[in-house]
């Protein structure tokens, strides 16, 4: 900061997990934020998926400086379990909200943010300009706010990855939108039940997010054994021995044992899985079904529906007119980026990081959380929470702080970049043995959520 801009808020787009977080390290450092938060409440995108359980636990799932905030009037869950993604909503993210008052507004969609008087071209007297925020209320007017900094949280669940292969849509998929989901179903909702009940799905994608839906539509066929349920489990990819995810060596045990569910569906015949298939297209039969098209011309049986869990993306049009320094392919943060590659990274393993990798040329504005890992998967909260205390740290002139690093992140037990194309054999090649090891098939219960603390 500097004397032009010291006395103005630090503005933070999104109040979710991280930028709750981010406004209570600032609020403890002595700056103050303001949260602009396009929902209705906190945490909007979390209730979204408020049916599915979270594979960290609350001690976990609960920042430091969060906490500290909240005391003493609140009564921290037991940090043992595993929360819904409704229980973290109710019971610590809008509490914090709440504790944060007017710091948090509502109803504030952020279109907007660039330098005062400068679009990304201009250089002279640039850093010594304050942030302009433009913003839409909920009434429809538009507003300017003037931040001293900017900490974009507002992840990416607005914005998830389509079917086709080619990370374009498959021909046919918006037209097909009506049998097509992007999200995790809620099996207890009845309206959802109906609609997988008896039919045939097909559920694209290999994170966890596919493991949880797997699991899901398994439990729905045992329960209504015998009504035709059934899930087709596409993969870009060959099966291998980190197909499944770390299994018992993952150090989340919730984690590992969504892959181990969805082996077991697999194996137990509730889902067939057919592999290095990339949809390029999406027909529909005389019936109305869907029958999906890959690149190399074959043709799957035809689904009634069809469950999207291809990934997220960052939506970065609201930063055209700022100068971030991104990595080509996952447009994330260019000195984070070679940390959570899922073409290079090995054993799951992300160092902890802040300030410093998540720095941009345009000065005094920071992607963090979901967001700052671009396309990459396997983010965790604990990652969001360390990413803020430094810059908040850093923007209170504390650099000390900034640069220590106060996190140490669990492996998820899995060997070999994720993103090899085609080449299933190569993972196991290179895991030097154990961690990649073909997980055991188990059974077990409600599955855990693929979010893992987004």
């Amino acid at each position: 900061m500097n004397a032009s801009t010291e006395a103005l808020p630090v503005a933070v787009i999104g109040a979710g997990p991280v930028g709750l977080a981010a406004a209570a390290h600032l609020t403890g450092r002595g700056i103050t934020p303001l949260v602009l938060e396009a929902g209705t409440s906190a945490a909007t995108a979390v209730r979204e998926w408020g049916h599915v359980r979270l594979f960290s636990t609350w001690s976990e799932l609960v920042d430091p400086a969060a906490e500290k905030l909240l005391a003493p009037g609140w009564t921290a869950p037991d940090g043992g379990s595993y929360p819904s993604g409704a229980d973290w909503a109710a019971l610590y993210l809008q509490p914090l909200a709440d504790v944060l008052g007017e710091k948090v507004r509502y109803g504030a969609t952020v279109t907007g943010v660039s330098r005062l008087g400068r679009d990304r071209i201009v250089d002279a007297d640039r850093e010594q300009q304050p942030f302009t925020v433009r913003i839409v209320n909920a009434d429809g007017a538009e507003e300017r706010i003037l931040a001293s900094a900017v900490i974009d949280a507002s992840g990416t669940w607005s914005t998830p990855s389509p079917i086709g292969g080619d990370g374009l849509p498959a021909l046919g998929e918006k037209a097909a939108a009506d049998r097509i989901s992007y999200r995790i179903p809620d099996l207890k909702d009845p309206a959802a039940r109906g609609r997988y009940a008896g039919k045939r799905t097909a559920v694209i994608g290999s994170g966890a997010s596919a493991f949880t839906a797997l699991a899901y539509l398994a439990d729905l066929a045992k329960a209504d054994d015998g009504s035709g349920t059934h899930a087709t489990w596409i993969l870009r990819r060959g099966i291998s021995g980190s197909t499944f995810g770390g299994g018992s060596a993952d150090q989340l045990p919730a984690r590992g044992a969504l892959g181990l569910a969805a082996k077991a569906a697999v194996d137990n015949g509730y889902a067939d899985a057919v592999t290095g298939f990339r949809t390029d297209a999406i027909q529909r039969d005389h019936d109305g079904r869907l029958v999906l098209v890959a690149e190399d011309g074959r043709r799957l049986d035809a689904v009634d529906e069809v469950i999207v869990l291809t990934g997220l993306r960052p939506d970065l049009s609201f930063l055209d007119e700022l100068r971030l320094a991104l990595d080509e392919r996952l447009q994330a943060p260019v000195d984070l980026a070679p940390l959570i590659d899922p073409n290079q990274h090995s054993c799951g393993t992300v160092y902890p990081h802040g300030v410093n990798e998540l720095s941009h040329p345009e000065q005094g504005v920071y992607l963090v959380g979901m967001k700052s890992y671009g396309r990459a998967p396997t983010f965790l909260a604990m990652t969001g929470y360390e990413q803020v205390r430094s810059i908040a740290a850093h923007l209170a002139g504390d650099q000390e702080a900034a640069e220590r690093v106060e996190l140490t992140l669990p492996e998820t037990g899995v060997c070999g970049g994720a993103g090899l194309f085609d080449q299933p054999q190569a993972a196991e090649e290179t895991s030097g043995g154990g961690c990649c090891a073909a997980p055991a098939t188990l059974t077990i219960g409600a599955p855990a959520s693929s979010s893992g603390g987004c």
